[in-house]
C-alpha cells in the first residue's frame, strides 16, 4: 500500500499548516503534495514560506504565487501585496521556480485550477453568487484532454470528489489555511466551508485508490487575532466561522 497526503491553499496560515502536518505525520503517509497558493494573506507569509522551503515535498504553484511574482507590485490585492513586502530575493525565487503541473506518480497529476488555467475553477459553477458542484460533462470539458487515474486540484478551497470516468478521480483536499471567502472573478460570489477546520486529504492506493478528505481543528481564534492586527476583519471572520459573514 502507498500513502499520499495533497495539501492546498495555505494563504500563510502557519498554525493550520501545523496542525494538519501533525496530523499527517501521525498516519505515517509516503510523501506529501502542495498544490498552491502557499503564502497571500494577512497572516504569516514569511514563516510560511520559511517552513515550505526546507519541505521534500512536491510543490505547485498557484494563482495567488504567480501573481506575486509576475505582477506588477502596484498592481497587488491586498492579500497579494501584504506577503510580498516580506519576501526576500531566494523566497520569490523559490515561488518563480514551481512548477504548474507535476506527476510525482504515474498515476497522478497535479495542478491548481484547471489543467490549462491556475484561476478557473474546475469542479464549481457560480450561480446566483453561491458556488455548486458542476455537471460531470462540463468538468471533463475543462479537464480537456488531460487524463490521470487521480488528479489533484485546488484553488476553490472546497473539499471534494468527483468520479470523472470510471477510472479517473479528481480531488480538491480543501483548503489548509482559509475556510471561506469573496471573490469578484469571474463575477462575484463567495466560497463557505462552515466551519474553521484545516484541511486535507489523503489517499491509500492497494489495489484502487481510496481517498479521505480530512478537517482538522486548530487555534484558529489566533489566526483571526493575526488578521485583525493586520486590518483584515474579512479574514477575521472567514477563519473565526468559515462563514464570510
Amino acid at each position: 500500500m502507498k500513502t499520499l497526503a495533497a495539501v492546498s491553499d495555505i494563504h500563510g496560515n502557519l498554525p493550520a499548516l501545523e496542525a494538519v502536518v501533525a496530523d499527517i505525520v501521525s498516519k505515517n503517509v509516503d510523501s506529501i503534495v502542495n498544490l498552491g497558493d502557499h503564502i497571500s494573506g494577512p497572516l504569516w507569509p514569511k514563516e510560511t514560506i520559511q517552513f515550505l522551503m526546507k519541505q521534500n515535498w512536491v510543490q505547485i504553484s498557484g494563482n495567488h504565487d504567480r501573481q506575486l511574482i509576475a505582477r506588477d507590485p502596484h498592481h497587488h490585492g491586498l492579500s497579494d501585496r501584504y506577503a510580498f513586502q516580506v519576501l526576500d530575493d531566494r523566497e520569490k525565487e523559490w515561488l518563480r521556480q514551481l512548477p504548474s503541473h507535476a506527476r510525482p506518480d504515474d498515476d497522478v497529476l497535479l495542478f491548481h485550477g484547471t489543467p490549462s488555467s491556475d484561476t478557473a475553477y474546475l469542479m464549481e459553477s457560480i450561480e446566483h453568487g453561491k458556488t455548486s458542484l458542476a455537471s460531470r460533462s462540463e468538468i471533463r470539458k475543462r479537464l480537456g484532454s488531460m487524463r490521470s487515474p487521480v488528479m489533484l486540484c485546488g484553488h476553490t478551497h472546497v473539499q471534494r470528489i468527483v468520479e470523472v470516468d470510471e477510472d479517473a478521480v479528481v480531488v480538491n483536499p480543501g483548503s489548509v489555511g482559509l475556510p471561506a471567502y469573496k471573490d469578484e472573478v469571474p463575477e462575484p460570489h463567495v466560497i463557505e466551508s462552515g466551519s474553521p477546520h484545516a484541511r486535507y486529504a489523503l489517499l491509500r492506493y492497494d489495489k484502487k485508490w481510496t481517498v479521505e478528505l480530512i478537517s482538522v481543528p486548530y487555534d484558529s481564534p489566533h489566526a483571526a487575532a493575526q488578521a485583525r492586527k493586520n486590518n483584515r476583519p474579512d479574514w477575521a471572520t472567514a477563519l473565526l466561522t468559515g462563514y464570510t459573514k
